[in-house]
């Protein structure tokens, strides 16, 4: 009959809402600062000509902000699809790159406010099988403190408790690296931006 008592807080480390650096929200577990939106105005100096229209934006504008949204497609070849629109004729203008910006900005960030929906669920799921491994602990405590300790009772919820704390554990390295990807989203955007930009002064 084997009991580890492994601490909550080391599994939680870097993950926790207790460890989360200046976080103001309870829910959110990563040490990244919780930020919804990120600012454009940080990422993109330009603002367009015409502000306040509402037109359907051109096709090749469209399809690119498309194709650089994918995660899928490296920035090496996010940078040769811009240079590519960028030599093509009609060559783009300060409009048409704004309008491929603000389009994979808001895909983007979609894209990261689903995750970071995610995270949270998936945090607290985490918070609640945390309170049901204590609870677990204090039972076990309790059993094997009577005068009469229920062996095979113990036995059972130590198997039990066994496997919760290495799911625990297997859930909070993923949760480690969830918490990393809408880091790496904000990355992927503000890249996409500088290479945009450098057309536009070119």
């Amino acid at each position: 009959m084997k009991f580890l008592q492994i601490p909550l807080c080391v599994v939680f480390i870097g993950v926790s809402p207790l460890y989360a650096a200046g976080s103001h929200d309870p829910d959110w577990p990563c040490v990244q600062r919780r930020v919804d939106t990120p600012s454009t105005a940080v990422m993109w100096p330009y603002q367009g000509e015409n502000q306040g229209a509402t037109e359907e934006p051109a096709p090749i504008t469209a399809e690119l902000a498309q194709l650089l949204a994918l995660r899928r497609i490296s920035l090496d070849e996010a940078e040769k699809a811009i240079d590519e629109a960028a030599n093509g004729t009609p060559p783009l203008g300060r409009d048409d790159y704004n309008a491929i910006f603000a389009d994979v900005f808001e895909r983007l960030n979609q894209r990261r406010s689903l995750l970071m929906s995610g995270i949270t669920r998936y945090a607290r799921n985490q918070a609640r099988m945390a309170d049901e491994i204590d609870a677990m602990r204090n039972e076990i405590a309790s059993l094997n403190a009577a005068e009469t300790p229920d062996f095979d009772r113990i036995d059972q919820i130590e198997a039990d408790l066994d496997w919760r704390e290495r799911v625990f554990r297997d859930r909070a390295l993923s949760l480690t690296y969830a918490c990393e990807t809408p880091v790496l989203l904000e990355k992927r955007l503000y890249a996409i931006a500088q290479m945009l930009a450098a057309r536009i002064g070119d």
